[in-house]
């Protein structure tokens, strides 16, 4: 079966998962972890792309980020990756890819599914087992989501600015978050729209966003719930 095209909107925010090939991982030690911070933070300015949230796991990261054009996204992925790829290998010493594939991910109805989608990302380590709370993985975005510290990579979306009306309840509101945790459906809904490339939202999103791309972006019926995976 032929794969579909990536899922790309201007102006709209995406859920994006790049994985180590073979589950190997991309992050040796903490100045790996830099570098690819300051790659994201980079062509970010250069391609026109906010990030809003992000976790650097051991064998795979994710991004929560909007594009300023329809390229933006595509653009900023490709140039993150090579450059990524040139530094890990002069510096380890290896040769060869270092992606399993491309990266994976798709766009998100923002009203319903941005703030899950970055509890999720920022519940990623506690999940993994890697940490007890979000806030003692120096990696992700949480901290600076949750008013902890200034991030230059990080541009809140403005559905993010919204939970508050002051930086103290709106910093309270998403720790508020985290802490309530995603349940098991909503948590499998994120996971798999990134993985499997759907379109995430209601039906009247679905059936809006159709009408922008000739690109299928879901398998089934909007509101059917979707099978394990």
């Amino acid at each position: 079966m032929a794969r579909l095209p990536r899922l790309t909107l201007a102006n709209m925010p995406h859920h994006i998962i790049q994985r180590g090939n073979n589950g190997a991982e991309i992050f040796v030690d903490a100045q790996d972890r830099q570098q690819m911070l300051d790659l994201l933070r980079e062509m970010a300015r250069r391609f026109d792309v906010d990030v809003h949230a992000y976790v650097l796991m051991p064998n795979h990261f994710h991004l929560l980020l909007t594009p300023h054009s329809d390229q933006g996204l595509p653009q900023f992925m490709q140039a993150v990756g090579r450059s990524y790829v040139r530094y890990f290998n002069n510096r380890h010493g290896r040769s060869g890819t270092l992606w399993e594939g491309r990266y994976r991910g798709t766009v998100l109805q923002a009203e319903d599914w941005l703030v899950p989608t970055m509890v999720s990302m920022d519940l990623n380590p506690v999940r993994a087992g890697l940490v007890q709370k979000p806030g003692d993985w120096s990696w992700s975005s949480y901290a600076a989501n949750a008013g902890l510290r200034n991030d230059a990579l990080i541009m809140p979306h403005t559905l993010f600015w919204a939970l508050g009306n002051t930086p103290f309840a709106r910093d309270a509101a998403y720790v508020a978050a985290v802490e309530a945790g995603l349940g098991s459906y909503v948590q499998e809904r994120i996971s798999h729209a990134a993985l499997r490339g759907w379109a995430l939202g209601d039906e009247a999103f679905i059936e809006k966003l159709q009408q922008k791309t000739k690109r299928r972006i879901t398998r089934q019926r909007a509101g059917r719930p979707p099978k394990a995976v």
